[in-house]
């Protein structure tokens, strides 16, 4: 297990799983959950005034996209149990029998500190998974509506699949969140998430021993909560990362980059946008929409979930 800014990736691959095919029509969607459309056009993704720039933030780039749809929240517990009551699915954290999670009581961190984790507060657990997403006694019955965690890209792809979607690129990511070609830093404008003023579900306090909760979350919130950015999307920034479809690479030709590319390319990384419930500005300001990270793609963890993409206007 390696580690990257906000989550732990995995290293090795586990064995394959067959996926039962099924489709679940849009109408059994409510009118909350179903896609919103998009109007493409001449945009732009990354920015010319990056804040991590180490991340590959910019340069801005000019790009001409379609018109498509995504939906207004990321798929919840309650939906993704419905998909592997379907399809009998088995998602990559079970088949590897364990995945990566979020503690921050002094027990655990003085413990990981003292066997030498990399980021103390990532714990590898027996028994995590999508449904179990601390381990075994943990469980999703008050979180159905909360977005599904422990997920994998492979996972992620699987459910796109089964619904007639996609994941979202880089590029079509960032624009919905900006509601169109405008330019701004968080998906509601300009205004700077503190510790007191809430947008989103992001941490607030001293990163990671202390989380004051006042956004009302120690970890994710409802799918669908704060309010929606133009386009109507709900969570755009904080709560969970989301996968997308795109490869993650920095453009640039230092050395610096073309390492961390080669690096990338290897362990066949994938771009995650929006940030979590992890991230805070002393720590982890990834928040921002041209903010990106990267996970290899067999990666699960419980700040990383997933929402979908469709060609053109879904009904």
């Amino acid at each position: 297990m390696t580690c990257a800014c906000c989550a732990p990736s995995r290293d090795v691959r586990p064995p394959d799983a067959d996926l039962v095919p099924a489709v679940t029509p849009l109408a059994s969607l409510g009118m909350s959950e179903r896609p919103v459309f998009v109007r493409g056009g001449k945009t732009h993704v990354g920015t010319n005034s990056p804040m991590l720039a180490q991340d590959g933030e910019g340069p801005e780039r000019a790009i001409v996209l379609a018109d498509y749809s995504l939906e207004a929240l990321t798929v919840t517990n309650a939906r993704f149990a419905d998909f592997v009551a379907a399809t009998g699915y088995v998602t990559e954290a079970e088949r590897f029998g364990w995945s990566a999670v979020f503690f921050n009581t002094p027990e655990r961190l003085d413990a990981a500190r003292r066997a030498g984790a990399g980021l103390s507060w990532w714990h590898r657990v027996e028994g995590a998974t999508w449904n179990m997403p601390e381990g075994p006694g943990s469980d999703i019955e008050a979180r159905m509506d909360h977005p599904v965690v422990q997920v994998s890209w492979a996972d992620a792809n699987a459910f796109a699949t089964w619904v007639g979607g996609r994941l979202p690129n880089e590029a079509e990511w960032e624009h919905a969140a900006r509601g169109g070609a405008h330019r701004q830093r968080f998906p509601w404008g300009d205004a700077e998430p503190t510790d007191e003023t809430v947008f989103c579900n992001i941490w607030q306090g001293n990163f990671p021993t202390y989380n004051s909760e006042a956004d009302g979350f120690l970890r994710t919130a409802p799918a669908m909560s704060f309010a929606p950015n133009a386009l109507g999307l709900y969570n755009m920034a904080g709560n969970v990362w989301e996968w997308t479809r795109d490869p993650y690479r920095i453009r640039s030709n230092s050395r610096r980059a073309k390492a961390r590319n080669e690096q990338a390319l290897l362990h066949q990384e994938k771009v995650l946008k929006g940030g979590s419930f992890l991230c805070h500005i002393s720590y982890c300001y990834r928040y921002r929409i041209a903010a990106r990270m990267a996970l290899s793609p067999d990666s699960a963890t419980s700040n990383t979930g997933f929402r979908i993409a469709y060609d053109g206007h879904q009904n």
